[in-house]
């Protein structure tokens, strides 16, 4: 349950957003600005310099190279390597990257990933430019960074030591799209430096937004295969490493330790009287392959069906090669999968199926641990927001829940990536039922939770605040393009009304069963017969016992799971207020109320409420589209007019009730 002081902060921290930043309004880095800066230097003839990235060591990083070689690196220009240069030739592809001197093969790994998804690669590298027309010396790139994508602005001059490129290089030497994104890169993280060396899992969300999970090879989910060819049918990104203390240093089976790789391919093939599940990866290299069983010319081709051997069999030493599953989990550590919803979760589902996902910023306030590894729920309940979700579909063999967790440093360094973060899963009983902690700035899972009401509680060691960036993605099954709900039929204007003149006592006694009180069951059948008998309530479903049993408890003053005449006389005064109310609201006449007309329902009836009120109601009592229905409305509305009432009357009673109405409100409304 919520604490009266974390309310407070849910209603004034959190920042909810949409699905994702959008590429229509995006954020210039740097604030400069590509269009503008390319019309003046075109104005004046001059080949734009790039000042917050100068042709300088700053750019390089202090740390690189030694202090002879940095003296040694020279820039030139494109134009001043090659006659007739070009951004593009023949196409984008993964085989025209050859890394350089710096260590970012994680980095080349998501951009050879990246070649494969065209829908992806169009976002970060824009079509406006090139070195044909309008050539200024200027180019621009996008990246995704917490939430918005912003646009890098640099200018084309390349680093190079002793006449070769410092980074990566193309293996046509006319073509410098892989250069010029990756100096844009470097200039977005800081400087060539801060490429060398980093994390797989933070250049495929810087190149798509999307959500990436991360698995383990050396205790891998027993779905795994399946993973890969739903992550390879819906075109995800999808990269792998290697361990080992030392790096780059290549084993007589052709794998390199401490290096990372693109997996480019998943295919289950027919082999000699069985199947095959094999896996192709690339090196960001260039060269380099695996030596083993299914490698380039190896004897397990000749019993594969001749189409298939031609369709995927290269003998060219391009860094390409296939291997078998069971040797991917052998010489690998992890598996790294991206999309911009989970779509790779989604194998063995026969219907088409969809990803909803809500974003919230907020700002990290520290948590006291109870020990080295382990946070003290309290702690984190008592100083850190908290976000809710609803979980509706549900299938015990389909995940259908992905969390991800991004830290944001306060100066955007990567020193956030020494803080060890995480996230708790509570239920409605606060009980946690998940906690994933990594140090790491994404952290993110995958779950299988049945339907309810769950709380995510992001947690950190550090000791300063600073913003973090909080994703749920919820799995729709049974998706079909149209709203997974039925639509409601446009009612008359003229139906009938709840009768505010009928005798209450009469009604009160026809459920009785000749006693003087009723109970939840007796009033479970009076609500349904009595009150849906307007078509437009019932269009939201019935009355259940569990409602009944808590619209009971709420009207019953003597505290003894029964209702007099005189409890019941109110309950019923309620129920035709609310009833026009609803009526009043509901303007379409669908039988439901979203959340507008659900905020101006409750202010109808007097009521105080704010965002985070509404939308915990809306989390309690709405259904899997963020409507409510009358039977919903009615628990919702006895529930948050008697706590109000409570909270009147607690206060009356002294000073020692230190909270606002609100907070009060918002602290019980979800339980």
């Amino acid at each position: 349950m919520l604490s009266p002081n974390s309310s407070r902060r849910l209603g004034q921290d959190w920042k909810t957003t949409g699905t994702g930043g959008s590429l229509q309004s995006l954020k210039k880095f740097k604030n400069q600005d590509f269009c503008r800066l390319r019309a003046s230097c075109l104005s004046q003839g001059l080949l734009f310099e790039d000042d917050t990235f100068p042709a300088h060591v700053s750019s390089i990083g202090p740390n690189l190279l030694s202090e002879d070689k940095l003296r040694l690196i020279r820039w030139k220009r494109p134009p001043e390597l090659q006659r007739n240069p070009h951004l593009i030739v023949d196409g984008v592809s993964r085989f025209d990257i050859m890394q350089g001197e710096i260590g970012d093969c994680w980095m080349l790994v998501a951009l050879g990933s990246l070649t494969l998804q065209k829908r992806f690669l169009e976002n970060i590298l824009p079509k406006d430019q090139g070195f044909q027309d309008d050539y200024a010396g200027i180019f621009h790139f996008r990246f995704w960074h917490f939430g918005d994508w912003v646009d890098v602005v640099i200018d084309d001059r390349l680093p190079l030591l002793n006449g070769r490129y410092l980074s990566v290089h193309p293996r046509t030497s006319k073509e410098f799209w892989p250069s010029l994104l990756e100096k844009a890169y470097a200039k977005f993280r800081g400087s060539y430096q801060n490429l060398h060396g980093g994390y797989i899992s933070d250049a495929l969300v810087d190149f798509t937004g999307g959500v990436q999970v991360r698995f383990s090879l050396k205790d891998p989910p027993s779905d795994l295969e399946e993973i890969l060819k739903a992550a390879d049918r819906s075109h995800c990104l999808m990269g792998c490493s290697t361990s080992g203390q030392l790096r780059n240093i290549e084993l007589r089976n052709g794998i390199v330790q401490g290096h990372a790789y693109t997996v480019t391919g998943a295919e289950k093939i027919r082999y000699k009287n069985g199947w095959e599940h094999i896996i192709r990866i690339w090196n960001p290299w260039g060269h380099g392959e695996w030596k083993g069983p299914w490698s380039d010319g190896s004897p397990e081709w000749d019993h594969v069906e001749p189409t298939n051997r031609e369709a995927l069999c290269r003998k060219k030493d391009d860094g390409e090669f296939w291997m078998s599953c069971e040797n991917f989990q052998e010489h690998f550590s992890w598996l790294y999968i991206c999309d911009s919803t989970p779509t790779f979760l989604d194998f063995g589902d026969q219907n088409r199926t969809t990803w909803s996902v809500d974003r919230h910023i907020c700002r990290w306030s520290p948590v006291l641990t109870t020990g080295r590894n382990n946070y003290s729920p309290a702690g984190a309940l008592s100083r850190n927001p908290q976000c809710f979700f609803k979980v509706t579909d549900y299938d015990p063999k389909t995940y259908n829940v992905v969390i991800s967790l991004i830290q944001k440093h306060a100066d955007n360094t990567l020193d956030a990536q020494k803080l060890k973060i995480g996230f708790l899963i509570f239920r409605e009983n606060a009980t946690v039922l998940k906690q994933d902690f990594a140090l790491a700035r994404d952290v993110t899972n995958y779950f299988i939770l049945s339907p309810g009401i769950y709380a995510v509680l992001p947690v950190t060691s550090g000791d300063e605040k600073f913003e973090f960036l909080l994703r749920i993605f919820l799995k729709n099954q049974d998706y079909n393009g149209e709203p997974n709900y039925p639509l409601s039929p446009v009612l008359p204007k003229d139906e009938p009304r709840l009768d505010q003149d009928s005798s209450c006592k009469t009604i009160f006694l026809r459920y009785t069963n000749q006693g003087s009180v009723i109970d939840a069951s007796q009033l479970q059948q009076l609500l349904n017969e009595e009150v849906l008998q307007d078509e437009m309530a019932s269009l939201g479903g019935r009355f259940s016992f569990d409602s009944c049993r808590s619209i009971l408890a709420l009207m019953d003053l003597n505290s003894n799971g029964r209702l007099t005449l005189q409890e019941f006389g109110r309950l019923w005064r309620h129920l035709t207020k609310y009833m026009d109310i609803f009526k009043r609201e509901d303007r379409n006449h669908s039988g439901f109320l979203d959340v507008s007309e659900l905020k101006n329902a409750i202010q109808t009836a007097g009521l105080s409420i704010n965002e985070q009120l509404l939308r915990l109601m809306v989390l309690r009592y709405g259904d899997a589209t963020r409507r409510i229905g009358f039977s919903d409305f009615i628990c919702g509305m006895l529930r948050l007019e008697t706590m109000a009432d409570a909270f009147q009357n607690l206060a009356e009673g002294g000073p020692q009730l230190s909270m606002t109405a609100i907070e009060w409100l918002t602290l019980v409304m979800y339980s």
